[in-house]
């Protein structure tokens, strides 16, 4: 598998603060990779080191194969777009304005793109408008056409659509998706918002207190969360039994705890037990969540 972005035990730290532990991640090529995390877990942190804004303590990093000391570094990151914590935008300027600016800066040779660019953004009809006068979403959206000006294949996020109200965060989830399946662009989207973050990604790293503690796909994801009927009997070493010869899938999670990954006719599995010794002691469906599932990873709730 290709990556864009790998990272090798990479440590930040300020003081006596670590805000990355020895973090290690893994960015498909063409994914839409969802960095899942608490409020100061160190999703900004990282972001900031592979933008090259700040340099890490210990540990490294390869961006498109090229690594974090290398000269080449610059001509990798030219590859990137970014929009970290909040949009970089000249409020007293228009949207065309602030793109006009963009280009200026990074020596573009001309103007032409600003009109698509607007378009892609939904942000062409705005006009003489300054972008003071703008929603949150307007910001956020005019943020991402300005991280897109270099035409980067590589686009990080940091939490795209934290204030956003419910149709700013549709508009970002459909421009997010529309950059990755039409222009084939890798994202980083870091989020503590884990539902909308479920809709959007197809590998996942969920980091804890600075370190990595699980990397997985979208299946991956989907199999670890998928409905099952969890059920507590006397006896688990019957019910295996029992659920072998009804070629039920499930798995044991104690001596008397087992979750069955199929739909069960409660009165026949019942029936069946009972003739094991085996009594049914308690019945629950059970539908995890990405959220539930992180902060069963984390040991703990809070603000994931």
């Amino acid at each position: 598998m290709d990556y864009v972005l790998q990272t090798n035990c990479l440590t930040k730290k300020y003081k006596n603060f670590s805000a990355l532990n020895g973090l290690t991640m893994n960015v498909p090529k063409g994914s839409i990779y969802g960095f899942v995390g608490k409020n100061g877990a160190g999703k900004t942190t990282l972001i900031r080191l592979v933008c090259g804004l700040q340099e890490p303590t210990s540990g490294d990093f390869t961006l498109y194969g090229i690594h974090n000391n290398s000269k080449d570094i610059i001509r990798s990151r030219r590859r990137m777009g970014a929009v970290v914590e909040t949009p970089s935008i000249y409020l007293d300027m228009t949207a065309e304005e602030n793109l006009k600016q963009q280009y200026l800066i990074l020596g573009l040779p001309s103007f032409d793109g600003i009109s698509e660019l607007l378009r892609l953004v939904g942000l062409e009809n705005t006009g003489t408008k300054k972008a003071k006068h703008f929603s949150l979403g307007m910001k956020q959206r005019l943020g991402i056409a300005i991280a897109l000006s270099g035409d980067p294949d590589f686009l990080v996020l940091d939490e795209p659509i934290n204030g956003l109200d419910p149709q700013g965060i549709v508009e970002m989830r459909e421009l997010i998706l529309k950059l990755n399946h039409e222009r084939m662009i890798t994202v980083i989207i870091s989020s503590h918002i884990l539902n909308e973050l479920s809709r959007l990604a197809t590998h996942y790293g969920m980091i804890d207190n600075g370190r990595m503690v699980r990397e997985l796909s979208a299946e991956e994801l989907e199999a670890a969360c998928r409905k099952c009927v969890r059920m507590e009997v006397t006896d688990t070493t019957a019910m295996a039994r029992v659920l072998d010869s009804m070629k039920l899938e499930y798995k044991i999670i104690s001596a008397t705890t087992a979750e069955v990954f199929a739909k069960v006719n409660v009165t026949e599995l019942t029936i069946a037990l009972a003739k094991e010794n085996c009594d049914v002691l308690s019945m629950q469906e059970k539908d995890e969540s990405l959220e539930s599932y992180y902060i069963s990873l984390i040991g703990g709730g809070g603000n994931a």
